[in-house]
């Protein structure tokens, strides 16, 4: 799934930020071709998908890469250190809730 603001302002045309909708494209690496299928959702959808399944939400990070990357990857180091890539929800299990018996 693309984090939302980079879905909603690196697409053109631009997509509607409330719409839940997929696309694809081919992702190349090391010269070879992978289909791959991608979700669209708001900040929002994303939450409430954990908290409907019962989890609660204990972090929301937004990491940039290891400096080490640079190296590895000249060509894109400096696009995905300034603009929000990535997304990692921290969610935890809680507790069942029941009612008295």
């Amino acid at each position: 799934m693309d984090h939302p603001v980079t879905a909603y302002t690196c697409r053109d045309p631009r997509p509607d930020y409330f719409a839940i909708t997929s696309y694809t494209f081919d992702w190349v690496l090391g010269g070879q071709s992978t289909p791959m299928r991608l979700w669209r959702k708001p900040l929002h959808a994303m939450i409430d998908a954990f908290t409907t399944a019962g989890f609660g939400l204990s972090v929301i990070s937004e990491p940039q890469p290891d400096p080490a990357a640079r190296a590895l990857f000249p060509d894109g180091f400096d696009d995905l250190s300034t603009k929000p890539c990535f997304l990692f929800f921290v969610v935890e299990a809680l507790p069942s809730v029941t009612g008295p018996e």
